[in-house]
């Protein structure tokens, strides 16, 4: 709707209007950690990007980092809506093709709907995936303390591990369709996030955090 668009645009410049300049992050180096992914991220994100972030603990950093950086839209949690990162990504790459998606994904709740890489290239959309692996539903931990059990039992603790067995993202990907790589320092991360934002098409960047 013409309406919704002028809204959008305004509210998007008078927002940028009241920076001093923009100004991205410098980049990270060494081991990948989560603040550093998310450093990575703002620091390279394209103008107009649309970022889907279903990170949840992993993200944490993602939108202080972001305050002075270009332009962009951030699409994140509605709430309880475990799985709602890849197909988000999906609607948005298609609804704004003209725009690049990258999706700042959590490998505990893309389980849920993993099958959205396979719809990504069957329509050749460019939507670039990070994924979050710390092989762990970290938010199981974090809800669990916020009911005041802060020594889970060995039996509790197996329920956060996605290490048994270990999930092959890299095949699970490439067996979908869409070409995957999997990196462990901020620098290689920053090198194959430039090239996937070069690449038509989805990739996905399996980060080991």
């Amino acid at each position: 709707m013409p309406w919704l668009t002028f809204w959008f645009d305004f509210f998007r410049y008078s927002i940028t209007e009241g920076f001093e300049s923009i100004q991205r992050p410098d980049l990270s180096d060494g081991p990948l950690t989560a603040t550093k992914a998310c450093t990575v991220l703002a620091a390279l994100q394209p103008e107009n990007a649309i970022i889907v972030d279903e990170s949840v603990t992993s993200g944490g950093a993602y939108y202080a980092l972001t305050t002075k950086t270009p332009p962009h839209s951030w699409l994140t949690l509605t709430g309880g809506a475990i799985g709602q990162g890849m197909p988000c990504a999906v609607g948005a790459a298609i609804a704004r093709p003209d725009r690049p998606v990258i999706n700042l994904q959590a490998d505990g709740s893309a389980m849920y709907t993993v099958q959205a890489l396979w719809m990504q290239a069957r329509e050749s959309l460019n939507i670039t995936t990070l994924l979050c692996s710390n092989r762990s539903y970290e938010i199981l931990k974090l809800e669990l303390a916020r009911a005041g059990h802060t020594s889970p039992g060995p039996h509790a603790q197996t329920l956060f591990d996605l290490g048994n067995p270990s999930i092959d993202w890299i095949q699970i990907s490439k067996g979908m369709g869409v070409p995957a790589v999997k990196v462990d320092t901020a620098e290689k991360l920053a090198k194959e996030l430039r090239m996937a934002l070069k690449e038509p098409g989805p990739h996905l960047i399996e980060m080991i955090i």
